[in-house]
């Protein structure tokens, strides 16, 4: 209870003057970490309450009263030395009690320091409808009480100073536009901080919508086997549907691991076509894939794009090695056939619950459980690693 009417007490302010008996002063003062305060607490003469009488407390811990002075009957005040960072940004609960305890007076006291000049802005558009910008806080970021960062922004030569509203995207230090911005002209765009000790203002960036484009992902990615050829993979895909209607050239990478690695290998040289062959894979092994996208020259721009975010990885496996399949003087060849036996039964019990009859069996469909299989092994291990935690 006593912690709830401390919170009130700095989300407020001061006490409304039909229930104030006491004032203290200075009322919710900002101070550079490190300094020293004396806060006064006055109390209403038409009360009785004599100065001696009362008490203090910081954040609900009561200040040893050699530090108080009794300036006059009703006047008490306490010295508060070399203070360190506030403890809660909505400011430290400085509180002025009676003999009894009552509450008779509180101030937050804000005790950090300015913000920093923020660096590190970029933006970005995702297909030229939007803008997104994201900044760093300068320093160590840590001011220890709130700092407000608002982004600004206006056309180069004319138009008015705007401020971006959105900031809801689940990243911090980043902020969202929408909508109405213009194509072909720079912007001006930067950050301010700003709280009780003072403001700070990034460098402004000047940027063209154009030449921050990027994409979303290439669509229909598909991954099939070459033949019978058991080293090689052939990946497709379609361009991104939003920058269909704008004349630009796009680059794009590749990037694929085995089902049973982290390691992603890139392809970079992969251009502005829409299919590649990847060679030297391993027989007989299910690889994922994905493609990204970079819209290179948008409508003229002479900047390198911004590279799209992943594809949704796609399966495939290249077939069996003959040697693999054929009789081996390999010891582990015992092993091999056991495994193959182990993984068609559940590959069976599999089909039997998500295909309808045999008419659809296929290597895909077979790809298709393995991603599943996949996706079951990494659940269960996120659960045993839960039970263990």
């Amino acid at each position: 209870m006593i912690c709830l009417l401390f919170l009130h007490l700095c989300a407020a302010g001061v006490l409304s003057s039909s229930t104030q008996v006491a004032t203290i002063y200075p009322q919710d003062p900002a101070l550079l970490i490190g300094s020293s305060l004396t806060a006064t607490c006055s109390v209403n003469p038409d009360h009785g309450i004599h100065a001696g009488s009362l008490y203090w407390t910081l954040n609900g811990k009561r200040l040893p009263s050699s530090t108080y002075s009794i300036l006059s009957p009703t006047v008490i005040s306490v010295t508060l030395p070399r203070l360190s960072g506030s403890r809660q940004r909505s400011g430290d609960n400085l509180v002025c009690h009676n003999g009894g305890g009552h509450v008779l007076a509180g101030s937050c006291i804000y005790v950090g320091m300015p913000p920093e000049k923020p660096v590190n802005l970029t933006c970005w558009s995702r297909n030229t409808k939007d803008l997104t910008c994201r900044w760093a806080p300068g320093g160590q970021g840590e001011t220890f009480i709130k700092t407000k960062y608002t982004l600004k922004y206006k056309l180069r030569w004319y138009g008015r100073e705007k401020e971006c509203e959105d900031y809801s995207t689940g990243e911090p230090y980043t902020c969202y536009i929408p909508r109405d911005l213009a194509l072909f002209t720079p912007y001006e765009i930067w950050v301010e901080a700003s709280n009780q000790l003072g403001t700070a203002t990034s460098d402004v960036i000047y940027l063209d919508i154009l030449d921050v484009v990027t994409t979303d992902p290439p669509t229909d990615v598909t991954v099939s086997r070459v033949g019978d050829l058991e080293d090689q993979l052939t990946v497709r895909w379609g361009t991104p549907p939003a920058l269909k209607d704008f004349l630009f050239q796009a680059k794009y990478q590749i990037r694929y691991r085995l089902e049973e690695s982290s390691d992603w290998k890139v392809v970079d040289d992969v251009g502005n076509q829409t299919s590649c062959r990847l060679a030297g894979l391993r027989p007989g092994t299910v690889y994922f894939v994905q493609v990204r996208c970079n819209p290179v020259g948008i409508l003229g721009s002479r900047k390198a794009g911004i590279w799209s975010d992943w594809s949704h990885p796609t399966a495939a496996s290249t077939p069996h090695s003959e040697r693999l399949l054929t009789g081996s003087c390999d010891s582990k060849a015992g092993q091999q056939n056991s495994t193959l036996r182990r993984d068609l039964k559940q590959f069976f019990g599999w089909v039997r619950k998500h295909a309808y009859g045999c008419s659809g069996m296929s290597i895909k469909l077979y790809d298709q459980w393995r991603v599943w299989l996949q996706k079951s092994h990494k659940t269960r291990n996120q659960v045993l690693q839960g039970d263990k935690s």
